[in-house]
């Protein structure tokens, strides 16, 4: 394929197909995020890449503070008023790759007129198409167990879920990676010892429902597949910016 030619087939597709990335939840997971979606591309040159958006605001209040510790600001007005700053923006759709954020989804959506996509249940759908009545190992911040998040969305796709025994190691190495430590060796081995525990328990497949566990999922083994929760939302998001779609797929 020419330049010319991929500049026509790029000149094609629908011009407003500008992904809005809510972001900062955390930077690297944001990072990891629009690495994903490059990667997943297929691409020749700079046009062909997905056209994002991202308000990168690591200024979000903590959803662990107000979820696990029940003493932080509510999240939900700084997720909305990013929504509505990227729909202005000219945005066609929104995506938020941080699992946690997604209890606020409601917040985001009832801000705006565009798509909010829903990267749990895009996750859910892809297990489940995959590996139909799967019990799901879940790695991820407890808040995630606490809330409910997952459990909303599983019953209905046939699927069962499993946690670790010590959800407190696994929000460790989730802080770790926040702190820039997330490839340290006893960060790696505690994720990898959480993994083996859900292994243990009986999961046929492991879920990364932490955008910071996605960031290090090249700790894991490969002993058990692994569903990316990021990797899902990014494959989505080409899928649709190629399509000239700016619905939630």
């Amino acid at each position: 394929m020419t330049i010319d030619d991929r500049e026509r087939q790029a000149s094609s597709r629908d011009p407003h197909t500008m992904v809005g990335v809510l972001g900062g939840m955390g930077p690297d997971a944001t990072v990891t995020f629009m690495q994903r979606v490059i990667d997943a591309t297929p691409a020749e040159d700079d046009i062909d890449h997905v056209h994002m958006l991202v308000d990168n605001n690591p200024k979000v209040p903590s959803r662990i503070k107000a979820l696990i510790d029940g003493d932080g600001e509510n999240p939900g007005p700084a997720i909305a008023e990013m929504a509505r700053r990227l729909e202005r923006a000219g945005a066609a759709f929104l995506v938020m790759p941080c699992n946690t954020a997604h209890y606020y989804w409601q917040d985001a959506q009832d801000a705006v007129d565009i798509p909010v996509w829903h990267m749990v249940e895009l996750t859910l759908d892809t297990i489940a198409r995959r590996f139909p009545g799967a019990k799901v190992g879940m790695l991820c911040s407890p808040a995630l167990r606490k809330i409910g998040l997952y459990e909303g969305f599983v019953e209905a796709r046939g699927l069962s879920l499993v946690y670790p025994e010590d959800e407190g190691a696994v929000l460790e190495v989730i802080r770790a990676v926040k702190r820039g430590e997330g490839r340290h060796p006893d960060t790696w081995a505690a994720f990898a010892r959480a993994a083996d525990d859900l292994k243990a328990h009986g999961a046929d497949v492991l879920v990364l429902a932490c955008t910071e566990l996605s960031v290090i999922d090249d700790a894991l083994d490969g002993s058990l597949p692994v569903v990316d929760s990021v990797r899902v939302l990014a494959e989505q998001v080409v899928a649709a910016a190629e399509g000239g779609e700016a619905v939630r797929p």
